[in-house]
């Protein structure tokens, strides 16, 4: 096996500290001219909640309960799942309508009086045109050593061909939880069309959820909204994004007009993962 040199070494290490100038410098330039205010942020929120299928209810399980199936020391302890989640209150207040299925654990912790939050993600829809770039010295490193060696480089066209589970910086991407409380939404016999148009809009973003709406004969369920009491809302990257608690009062002023005249990162084709303005909103 052919030795490696400390001068070999050196100069793959230079190679690649000066590879990493020019990402740097592209970086800096398309940092936002200023930091997105709260209240901008809370109308990205509520698009977000409108274009969001899912999110991650946390609660609580109760110190004390008559549940045996369930180990008798998780009293206390956090619990999270994937929910269905959709905005289909007129309200205009964005609280999260769900769909509560009095079977699941989530639900009963709920019933049993656990604090609840939901958190929710920008997922986009179409990969970036422009990835941030991979300059960083161990994965160049890694690859001027293989070449030392005769192996293929790992950014080759069949690599480059492999399944990317995230063709994206999801750190770069806006994310926030909801803190608040659950009230069911009351739907009496004299709501009949109330109650109709809640189920489509509901079903009309999750169509498998029509054999369990409330009425079915498999499980108790009803819709509920999670009454939104906090905001805690990460934009991205501290350097260009807001970071912190959104007031409610802002989060409930967000007008449909408002929310829909916006677009996100990865809307439309061609954005570039550093910046913010590539959703071509004007906020």
């Amino acid at each position: 096996m052919k030795p490696i040199t400390l001068t070999a070494l050196l100069g793959a290490t230079y190679y690649c500290s000066a590879a990493t100038i020019p990402a740097t410098l592209e970086r800096d330039e398309l940092l936002p001219k200023r930091i997105p205010t709260s209240y901008e942020s809370a109308v990205m929120g509520r698009r977000i909640l409108a274009l969001t299928p899912l999110g991650t209810i946390a609660t609580i399980f109760p110190k004390d309960s008559n549940d045996k199936r369930r180990p008798p020391d998780v009293g206390g302890m956090p619990h999270s799942l994937m929910e269905y989640i959709s905005d289909c209150e007129n309200d205009d207040k964005g609280n999260p309508t769900l769909l509560a299925i009095t079977i699941s654990t989530t639900f009963r912790n709920i019933a049993a009086g656990s604090n609840v939050s939901l958190a929710v993600q920008w997922t986009p829809p179409h990969p970036p045109a422009k990835r941030i770039q991979r300059s960083s010295s161990s994965w160049c490193l890694t690859n001027q050593l293989r070449s030392f060696f005769g192996l293929s480089s790992s950014s080759s066209s069949s690599d480059s061909e492999e399944y990317d589970p995230a063709p994206y910086s999801a750190a770069n991407l806006p994310r926030f939880s909801l803190l608040g409380h659950i009230e069911r939404i009351a739907l009496d016999d004299d709501q009949a069309a109330t109650a109709a148009a809640i189920s489509t809009c509901y079903t009309k973003t999750h169509p498998d959820a029509r054999y369990w709406l409330p009425g079915n004969r498999i499980h108790t369920s009803y819709f509920v909204r999670l009454v939104v009491d906090r905001i805690y809302w990460v934009g991205g990257f501290g350097d260009r994004a807001f970071i912190g608690w959104i007031p409610v009062e802002e989060w409930n002023k967000v007008s449909r007009q408002e929310w829909e005249s916006i677009r996100l990162p990865g809307e439309k084709k061609g954005w570039k993962e550093w910046s913010l303005d590539d959703g071509n909103n004007d906020l």
